[in-house]
């Protein structure tokens, strides 16, 4: 199969709000007051987390009856640990991101302990927002644009 793009437009507003559109979507970002936004959306580390939290779940049920997993409910908790003085302060030796991020799937079922943690090792494999975390994906600066 060939190579999809995915794509996403982000668009400063004010302060440090942003305006992000994908297809006919729209999300809008911010920083919470303590970090010097107004606190109108979610800022996007917390983003982050939700589209893994996402992923997680939409894998868990495209799959769950292949894998024989009786899913009637799921729902997962993310957490992610990151230093604020890596991106405000260029702290040497902080990285900007996340340290460590961790997931709870809280799952009602009629499938065994045994069965779910298989299954859960199987979802986080085949999750594509997982995999970013997991795999180094690199960041690339296209040239840029200069808008007159």
């Amino acid at each position: 199969m060939a190579l999809a793009t995915f794509k996403a437009s982000s668009r400063l507003l004010e302060g440090l709000q942003v305006e992000n559109k994908v297809r006919n979507f729209t999300m809008r970002m911010d920083e919470p007051k303590s970090l010097g936004g107004t606190d109108t959306g979610m800022n996007p580390v917390e983003a982050q987390l939700a589209a893994l939290g996402s992923c997680l779940t939409i894998v868990s049920a495209a799959f769950a009856k292949a894998h024989h997993i009786d899913l009637q409910e799921i729902t997962f908790d993310v957490e992610g640990d990151l230093d604020p003085d890596g991106f405000l302060k260029g702290v040497e030796g902080i990285r900007m991101g996340f340290k460590e991020i961790r997931f709870t799937p809280h799952i009602k079922t009629t499938s065994s302990p045994e069965e779910v943690e298989k299954f859960m090792k199987f979802v986080k494999s085949r999750c594509p927002v997982s995999d970013v975390y997991g795999c180094g994906t690199e960041v690339v600066p296209l040239e840029p644009v200069i808008v007159a």
